[in-house]
């Protein structure tokens, strides 16, 4: 790792929306234009024009891609608070703003799924939604080996995204990241998938990465990864080598991985791997 440049996650538009659009004139010439919804093949919202699009689906799922905000306190880290340490006097903290990405996956419920170091340290979350409607969230339960959390809203008419059975991925197959990188505002990125089961990363405890070239970058974090048919078949969370000219490879937590860890902490308040009880930090 140490030639790598290892980089906490985000999305950009890049060169493979030419392959996307080659994909979807295929499927425009054999397949008439129609409304998209969250579940159909891309290949079928071509304009009534005949220009490939992906934007009457990305209508019916962007909505449930929000910025997740944090105000807390964390460890410091310089040679004052190690010094301090030392002289057995209390650990120094500093106060932190961050932000991230989230994906609602009950509507009902009010339930958004993200990244662990998306919310760690956090006194108070609130949630952002595309439009601008912001409300506080309250954190349900978070499992750091695996990088997933889950935090809760009180807010009506949310848009959900399906989990997908990642199982199902291959390598090839087109996705869209969804998030907002450096706090720009929502943005989707387009590429396929490039590996899978990916393990030799060093970013978590437990790794099994969907790979990708769609772009990820700072803020992207904890937002989704879906498939042409609008479900979510992945979890944004890193990205490495990136560089002014490359943006580099990302990396996302499969559907089925981050869809256990959200069972189990809905179920238990918990993460259990192998008869045993990994604390999931829950009840904030």
């Amino acid at each position: 790792m140490a030639t790598m440049d290892l980089i906490r996650q985000g999305p950009a538009v890049r060169g493979s929306l030419r392959s996307l659009a080659l994909a979807l004139l295929l499927g425009a010439s054999v397949v008439a234009a129609a409304p998209a919804r969250a579940g159909m093949s891309l290949a079928t919202v071509a304009t009534a024009t005949g220009t490939p699009t992906v934007a009457p689906l990305l209508k019916t799922i962007t909505p449930a891609v929000v910025t997740i905000a944090i105000k807390g306190h964390a460890p410091e880290t310089n040679a004052a608070s190690a010094k301090q340490r030392k002289g057995a006097q209390p650990a120094a903290t500093r106060e932190i703003n961050a932000a991230g990405s989230g994906v609602v996956f009950d509507a009902d419920q009010g339930l958004i799924v993200t990244n662990n170091h998306v919310i760690d340290h956090a006194d108070e979350i609130t949630v952002t939604f595309p439009g601008g409607r912001t409300v506080p969230a309250k954190l349900v339960g978070r499992d750091a080996d695996t990088d997933v959390a889950v935090v809760k809203v009180k807010a009506d008419h949310l848009t959900a995204i399906t989990f997908a059975n990642s199982d199902q991925v291959e390598v090839g197959d087109f996705v869209l990241a969804i998030g907002n990188p450096f706090l720009i505002g929502q943005t989707v990125t387009a590429g396929i998938v490039g590996g899978l089961h990916r393990s030799n990363i060093g970013i978590e405890a437990q790794e099994d990465f969907i790979q990708t070239d769609a772009a990820i970058y700072p803020g992207n974090s904890g937002g989704a990864l879906v498939n042409l048919r609008g479900e979510l078949v992945g979890i944004n969370t890193a990205f490495i080598g990136a560089s002014n000219s490359n943006p580099g490879v990302g990396f996302a937590i499969p559907a089925n991985m981050a869809r256990n860890i959200v069972d189990q902490i809905l179920e238990f308040g918990e993460v259990r791997r192998g008869g045993a009880v990994k604390a999931a930090v829950t009840g904030r």
